[in-house]
Formats: structure tokens, C-alpha cells, sequence
């Protein structure tokens, strides 16, 4: 339980620290990318196997790990601006609802059934993204409050799924901890390719504050999985429990934080968003 207390601190911390991030006048892209060296770095650091860095380009999942960079680079950014232009609470409950993309992703894939109750799980995440999204401003609509959400959403859901498409496919299970790595790694690349590409218009400038906002976030994003694992290897919970409590904690905890420390105001449909949010990860992941 501990691991788990750990893994579900830490993936908050992620949202809380994307909040401050905009408070401090962080570059998020820049420290996002730093972010990525940090936790692939941790990662390599942390494996206690035969790590041949060498041989990783011949493993059947590498090519894998370009697209997931993109994946994570795209999500990260997205998930910042949700958490500053929004709210910490609407950029938890939209990650942590793609959970229902998985679950289609292997009832299209592997002819998984999918039960009623599964089916009104799925259909309350819907629900529950858009109400925790409203908010209670100047009637003013403005695209990002709906289009921002739905993006981290599908973005969340698309990198689920190709892990899972990963694990079930080609990796091996002592080979986990250096994919992880090779895949912050690539993110990593794929954002210093992004920024020299950018360069000649914007250019390059080392800004300390950066690489700082990266490195506080880079050490929670890797023990953020790095726990999780951990936790899955507890005997005493079965995978569905663990990642049940593990959602719908970080989803509460976050909200909370947002409220606490960010002054966040959660409207009636905010919190009936949020209940559904909770009410859909029990049907989707129990059930």
C-alpha cells in the first residue's frame, strides 16, 4: 500500500507542478523536454539489469518508443495548458478518464466482452469530462474549455493503448524498466529535434529556470510509474483494485491540491462531473 500511496503523490505532484509552472514563468515546452532527459536518465540509473545500451536500437519495440516519444511530448504540452488555463482538477479527471480507450482498444483487438455496466462506465467518462470542464466564468465561450480536455483525453488514451499494445505484443517482462526509459528518452529527442527546428525563427536561449522546472519535474514523472509497478506486484491487491484506487485517489488528490493550494473554484457541476468521473473508473475497471 505504501508503493501505491507513493505512485498515486507523485502523479499528482505532476499536475500541481505544470500549475506552478505558470505561476513562475516557466517555458513549458523547454522544460517538459528537460524533463524527459531527467526521467529517462533516472530510469537507466535506477536498473539494476544488464542495460546494453547498444543492443536497445535491435529490440522489436524501438521504433515503438519514436511514436510514444511524440505521443508524450504532444500529451505533456497539452496537459499543462489544461492545468493552467483550466484547472488541475480538469486536466486529472480528462487523463485519468481515457482509461476508457484501453478498454475499447481490446474489445475491437482481443474480442474482449464488454458488460453493461462497463458500458455505462464508459459512457459516464464521456459525461464526467465535459462537466468537470464547465466553468463557472464570464459567459464567454471560449474553444479551449472543451477542445483542450478532449485532446488530453485522446492523447492520454492513445499512449494507454500502445503500452498495452507494447506489453502484449513484444515486451518481455524484465525488459519494462528499459523501455520505460528508452521512451522518455525518445520524448526527450523528439522535443530537442522540435525545438532546433524552431530555432532559426526562435532562438536557443539556456534559461536556468527552465531546466530547473524540468528537472522538479522529471524525478516525480518517472516514480510516478516507477511505484505503480512496484505496487502491481503486491500479492495482497489484484491489478484492477490497484488501478482502480490509483485513479480515482489521484483524481481526488489533485482536485484537492487544486483547491487548496490554487484557490480552484469547483462549481455544482464541477463536483457532479467529478463524481461521475469516479462513479465510471469503478464501473469500467471493476466490473
Amino acid at each position: 500500500m505504501v508503493s501505491l500511496a507513493l505512485s498515486i503523490l507523485f502523479s499528482s505532484l505532476i499536475f500541481v507542478i505544470f500549475k506552478l509552472f505558470s505561476v513562475y514563468k516557466i517555458q513549458t515546452l523547454y522544460a517538459i523536454i528537460t524533463n524527459y532527459v531527467v526521467a529517462s536518465i533516472t530510469g537507466f540509473l535506477l536498473y539494476d539489469g544488464d542495460a546494453r545500451i547498444n543492443e536497445i536500437p535491435s529490440k522489436s519495440w524501438f521504433w515503438g518508443t519514436l511514436a510514444l516519444g511524440f505521443l508524450f511530448i504532444f500529451v505533456f504540452n497539452i496537459m499543462a495548458k489544461t492545468s493552467q488555463k483550466i484547472g488541475v482538477s480538469v486536466a486529472s479527471v480528462a487523463t485519468k478518464m481515457s482509461l476508457v480507450i484501453p478498454v475499447l482498444f481490446g474489445l475491437l483487438l482481443y474480442n474482449e466482452k464488454l458488460s453493461v455496466l462497463k458500458g455505462v462506465g464508459i459512457l459516464l467518462a464521456l459525461a464526467a469530462v465535459y462537466f468537470v470542464s464547465v466553468k463557472e466564468r464570464t459567459i464567454q465561450f471560449n474553444k479551449e474549455v472543451i477542445i483542450l480536455p478532449l485532446l488530453l483525453f485522446l492523447g492520454s488514451g492513445a499512449i494507454d493503448t500502445s503500452i498495452k499494445y507494447a506489453q502484449e505484443t513484444q515486451l518481455e517482462n524484465n525488459e519494462l524498466p528499459i523501455f520505460s526509459a528508452t521512451v522518455f528518452g525518445s520524448a526527450a529527442i523528439v522535443g530537442i529535434i522540435f525545438i532546433l527546428i524552431k530555432a532559426p525563427k526562435e532562438p536557443l536561449k539556456i534559461n536556468f529556470k527552465n531546466i530547473l522546472g524540468g528537472i522538479a519535474l522529471g524525478v516525480p514523472n518517472y516514480f510516478s510509474i516507477f511505484f505503480l509497478l512496484k505496487a502491481l506486484q503486491n500479492d495482497s491487491l489484484n491489478s484492477a483494485s490497484i488501478f482502480t484506487l490509483n485513479n480515482v485517489a489521484i483524481v481526488l488528490f489533485s482536485t484537492l491540491l487544486g483547491i487548496i493550494l490554487f484557490k480552484e473554484k469547483i462549481s455544482l457541476k464541477n463536483w457532479g462531473g467529478i463524481t461521475l468521473a469516479v462513479v465510471s473508473i469503478l464501473l469500467v475497471a471493476l466490473f
